[in-house]
């Protein structure tokens, strides 16, 4: 599925990738009782309360604005060996023929942007291209690795890459398929940042700790401000219940404190949030309330 929205000068568009279903407990500080309480947020798009399941979309958001195409986390990707989450292992989607339907061609991609190097927004970094057997670090069994955006910088966290390569504090079996796969057959094409990172007048990403050591979040203000949160909400629970970790989260007191940072400031701001994986309207303007936090608006997208 395919959508896009103005925002100021910017457009933005929306590629939807997949979508999966999670069980609940994995928040596990959040009661049956809260899901149930929030049923008018949740149900139907972002919770399968018969089956205690919560909704995600992968998808891939892309921005084009001061003469810039930038594409925020890729998602998954096709043909990964992900066998720690088996609703993507070795998935096979249409998103490449989805972005080419979109408008896009990968070579005109000027910035990706990675917010944080978790396995499913850093999938559509590579392609597997077919050929003989691997012989050289970044090989697939039955072909290699390309870069699927060859002419684009990809920008990624360096507290992440120092977290998660190889002898970082960080590595598993997990990371290191990953970084083989989508990070290391980029790297003539990777700029690591950390502090803040100006794209371009109306982009910056600035440090979101705490999901990952560094997780960030890209800021969009080209009339009408927004901000790519990546995975610092995974559900719209954790809207009115800030404090609730995910057990994806590295470090669960930091992300909540981080959470409710960023959403203080898009308030504010009135900044569209707009995280990795919300299905729905993708994304929405929210209002504070105390310590806790209300939908104010959805964005003006399609529902999936």
């Amino acid at each position: 599925m395919i959508d896009r929205i103005k925002l100021g000068n910017a457009t933005v568009t929306r590629v939807v990738e997949t979508g999966i279903e999670m069980r609940t407990s994995l928040f596990a500080e959040t009661p049956a009782e809260a899901w149930a309480a929030n049923r008018e947020l949740l149900e139907p798009d972002f919770w399968n309360a018969g089956a205690e399941q919560w909704r995600i979309a992968m998808q891939i958001w892309v921005v084009q604005v001061d003469g810039l195409t930038v594409v925020v986390d890729t998602g998954v990707g096709n043909d990964r060996d992900r066998p720690h989450m088996p609703p993507i292992d070795h998935l096979s989607t249409d998103f490449l023929a989805d972005f080419a339907r979109a408008g896009f061609d990968p070579a005109s991609v000027d910035v990706v942007v990675n917010t944080h190097l978790h396995s499913d927004h850093v999938g559509w970094n590579t392609h597997l291209v077919p050929g003989g057997a691997a012989e050289r670090p970044g090989e697939a069994p039955d072909g290699m690795w390309a870069p699927t955006f060859p002419n684009a910088r990809y920008v990624m966290p360096d507290a992440d890459y120092r977290f998660f390569v190889p002898d970082g504090p960080g590595h598993t079996e997990t990371m290191a398929t990953v970084f083989s796969d989508s990070v290391f057959p980029v790297a003539d094409q990777m700029e690591l940042w950390s502090g803040e990172l100006r794209i371009s007048e109306s982009l910056r990403l600035r440090p979101a700790a705490g999901h990952t050591p560094g997780s960030s979040v890209l800021w969009l203000d080209a009339g009408l401000p927004a901000v790519f949160v990546g995975d610092l909400t995974h559900s719209p629970i954790q809207i009115p219940r800030p404090d609730d970790p995910c057990a994806f989260d590295v470090d669960a007191a930091a992300a909540a404190v981080t959470r409710k940072r960023i959403f203080t400031e898009a308030s504010r701001a009135r900044a569209a949030v707009i995280p990795a994986h919300y299905p729905g309207h993708g994304g929405a303007t929210l209002v504070a309330r105390g310590d806790r936090f209300e939908v104010d608006d959805w964005l003006e997208l399609s529902t999936i």
